[in-house]
C-alpha cells in the first residue's frame, strides 16, 4: 500500500509517497519498546519514507504467530525464538539486532539459604515459558535438579513465598520485587550473562518475502528504529512521555518511575559497556553460541547460515 502525503517543507507542487508498513512489539506499551514510538512520534519513519503503524503487543497477540500468518510486517523477538521459528519453516529473517545483553536473570530469597547456583538444587523455581531455554541452560550447566513452576506474567508467587527463585527481566520485574518492599541485601541474584549464557534477547524480524521484495523499505524502517532509540537515550524525559501517551490509551498499570527504570535498563542492554558495534548489529560469534546451545539442547534440528538468518546491512550505514 502506498500512501500520497505532503511533508513540512517540501516543494509546492511535490508530494512524497510513503510506503505503508505496520510493526508488533511482543508486550504490552511500556518502555522496554521506547524507541519506536518515539522514532513514530518523531517523526523518524516519515523521514525515510514510511508510514507506519505500530500495533498494541500483548499475550493475546504474540509476534512469531502474527509473522507466521504473515498478519503483520515487522515483529520484535528473543533471539531464541527468531532461531526456533526459523528452524520449524517459517522464512523469518533478523534485520536488526537491538538489544547485545540478556536481562534475563533468577531472583531467589537469600533467606532461604540460597547464595550459590547450587544452592537451588531441589528448590521450587517459576519459569516462563515462552523464555525457558535459558535458566533450563543454567540448570543443567550447574548440574542443579529443580522443581520448575510454570510462570505467569507476574512474581506475585515470589512475592507470596510459593517459590524460592523466579525469572524477572532486569528492567522490569526485578523492579517491580525492589518496589514491592524487598530490599536488595534479601534476595539473591543470578543474571544469566554473568553465568555464561549471554543470548541476545529483542531483535527486529520480518519475513523473508519482506525483504525481498522491499528491502531499501526493510533496512528503512530498522535504521529509523535506531535514530529512534538514539534519541530516546539522548531525551530520557521526552521518550518516558511519549512512552506514556501509549500506556494510559490502553489503561495500564504503571508510572514515569517505573518506565525511567525501565529506559535506563534498555540502554544498559542495547549498548553495553565495552560494545563499540553499530547499533542493530548481530554477530557471527553470537548467533553460532545461541544456535550451538539450543542445538544441544535439542531444539534446534539444524544450525542456520548467518547471512541467510540476519541481514547485516542495515548496521554498516
Amino acid at each position: 500500500m502506498v500512501l500520497w502525503l505532503w511533508l513540512p517543507g517540501a516543494d509546492t507542487g511535490r508530494a512524497e509517497t510513503l510506503k505503508s508498513y505496520d510493526f508488533l512489539p511482543q508486550w504490552s506499551p511500556q518502555a522496554q519498546f521506547a524507541g519506536y514510538y518515539v522514532a513514530a512520534a518523531k517523526g523518524f519513519y516519515e523521514r525515510r519514507g514510511l508510514a507506519l503503524t505500530i500495533l498494541r503487543g500483548g499475550p493475546e497477540r504474540p509476534v512469531g504467530a502474527q509473522l507466521a500468518a504473515g498478519l503483520v510486517d515487522f515483529g520484535t523477538l528473543f533471539l531464541t525464538e527468531g532461531l526456533v521459528l526459523r528452524d520449524q519453516g517459517i522464512p523469518l529473517v533478523n534485520v536488526g539486532q537491538l538489544v547485545q545483553r540478556s536481562a534475563l536473570m533468577l531472583v531467589a530469597h537469600k533467606e532461604r539459604g540460597i547464595r550459590t547456583p547450587e544452592d537451588l538444587n531441589g528448590r521450587r523455581v517459576s519459569v516462563w515459558e515462552a523464555f525457558q531455554l535459558q535458566p533450563r541452560a543454567f540448570f543443567l550447566r550447574h548440574e542443579l535438579d529443580v522443581t520448575v513452576v510454570p510462570q505467569g506474567n507476574n512474581v506475585n508467587l515470589f512475592l507470596m513465598g510459593g517459590v524460592d527463585a523466579t525469572s524477572a527481566m532486569w528492567y522490569n520485574e526485578y523492579y517491580t520485587i525492589l518496589n514491592a518492599g524487598i530490599d536488595t541485601d534479601e534476595i539473591t541474584t543470578f543474571r544469566l550473562a554473568d553465568h555464561g549464557l549471554n543470548f541476545p534477547e529483542d531483535g527486529i524480524y520480518c519475513r523473508e518475502e519482506t525483504l525481498q521484495r522491499d528491502p531499501a523499505a526493510v533496512r528503512a524502517f530498522v535504521q529509523g528504529s535506531i535514530d529512534g532509540w538514539r534519541y530516546a537515550f539522548d531525551n530520557p524525559e521526552e521518550a518516558i512521555e511519549i512512552v506514556m501517551t501509549h500506556i494510559q490509551a490502553a489503561n495500564l498499570p504503571t508510572n514515569r518511575v517505573h518506565q525511567r527504570w525501565m529506559l535506563a535498563r534498555m540502554a544498559d542492554i542495547i549498548r553495553p559497556a565495552g560494545h563499540h558495534r553499530p547499533m542493530g548489529t548481530l554477530t557471527d560469534s553470537d548467533l553460532r553460541f545461541v544456535a550451538e546451545q539450543l542445538h544441544h539442547s535439542g531444539i534446534l534440528h539444524t544450525q542456520p547460515d548467518y547471512l541467510e538468518f540476519h541481514d547485516p546491512r542495515p548496521s554498516t550505514r
